[in-house]
């Protein structure tokens, strides 16, 4: 079988011909040679840069074997001026969209970041409040609430450290918990004035 080699003598139409007919990548490859500058230029006008250019050369003529496969070509130069600048706005479009994207991230972690602080300060000033609360409550409630909720002890050891029988500590711990959730109000309402 006689092999046919891409000659510069073809035609653009004729290499875009043979090569659909036969695969062969010699006719894409001469295509490649005669309008891989101008792909280029078209690339530069769009991303006014080298690296970015090239990129999308190559990207580009790695996608164009399915599509001469899949489109009727009548002016092979018109057709791929087309693509390539069709390449150049989408990419152009999705690095905005990216970057558009980008800077939503960056204000919502400004604002996450700011709230965050607020809370934080927030916490700070409710546990000013709830210490400041501990220390108006009767010494018995005192003692319980900060054995119980702030050490952690059990029932069990809080009668133990205290020396209160069980119904005592269960009183202190309850009448405490209602003392401290009012004085809180009461705070938090001065602190709104």
């Amino acid at each position: 079988m006689l092999k046919v080699v891409a000659s510069k003598n073809n035609s653009d139409l004729e290499l875009v011909t043979l090569f659909k007919e036969s695969g062969n990548n010699s006719y894409f490859g001469e295509l490649f040679k005669r309008y891989s500058h101008l792909v280029f230029g078209v690339c530069m006008k769009y991303f006014k840069d080298e690296d970015d250019s090239k990129d999308a050369v190559m990207q580009i003529f790695e996608k164009l074997p399915e599509d001469l496969k899949r489109h009727k070509i009548t002016n092979f130069k018109g057709w791929l001026h087309s693509v390539a600048k069709n390449h150049c706005l989408m990419e152009l479009r999705t690095k905005a969209a990216r970057h558009e994207k980008d800077n939503e991230l960056v204000k919502d972690f400004e604002i996450f970041m700011e709230y965050d602080s607020e809370l934080h300060l927030e916490k700070e000033q409710e546990l000013v409040n709830l210490e400041e609360a501990i220390k108006k409550l009767k010494e018995e409630q005192k003692v319980c609430i900060e054995l119980f909720y702030l050490q952690e002890k059990s029932y069990l050891e809080v009668v133990k450290v205290t020396g209160y029988d069980m119904n005592k500590v269960k009183s202190c711990i309850q009448n405490g918990k209602r003392n401290l959730k009012i004085l809180m109000i009461e705070q938090n309402e001065r602190q709104i004035r």
